[in-house]
């Protein structure tokens, strides 16, 4: 029985929580893990102070790319995603993102009215992919599966 790509795709997304996001800059290629956040298009959203060498990267260079992989023990079938696309910094607080970011780390939604203080000096960063790789040993095997456009 075939799964369905997506599906799988998004069960990747709702597991898990720390994507590896690829730059480049001109020191070169460079990795950083981030917590991140996803919509139904499957666009990926994480803070991150805009000093550091990968949101630097960013605002030099939008294309991005990223892995982000579901494991919680040594030895149990691959399961995951890797994918290309471009990246932004958003402009604004973003309230909507903040109530999703906490709640997916289990913290009790903040006051409106303290979303600066919340942010820290933080921005919020937007990923659209236009490329995405499943990688389901349970499903597919060694087989990757690409999740059509």
């Amino acid at each position: 029985m075939t799964k369905d790509i997506r599906t799988r795709v998004l069960e990747v997304l709702e597991h898990t929580h720390l994507m590896s996001l690829g730059t480049f800059d001109e020191g070169g290629v460079w990795v950083a893990d981030v917590i991140f956040l996803y919509d139904t298009d499957l666009n990926i959203y994480w803070l991150s102070a805009p000093d550091t060498r990968h949101s630097k990267a960013i605002m030099k260079n939008i294309k991005v790319a990223g892995s982000i992989t579901h494991s919680t023990k040594s030895k149990e079938l691959n399961f995951g995603i890797q994918f290309e696309g471009s990246a932004e910094r958003l402009d604004g607080v973003r309230f909507d993102l903040i109530m999703k970011h906490w709640t997916k780390r289990n913290h009790k939604i903040p006051d409106i009215s303290k979303a600066l203080e919340v942010l820290g000096g933080d921005c919020w960063y937007k990923l659209v992919p236009t490329r995405i790789e499943l990688i389901d040993e349970v499903s597919f095997g060694f087989d990757r599966q690409e999740l059509g456009g």
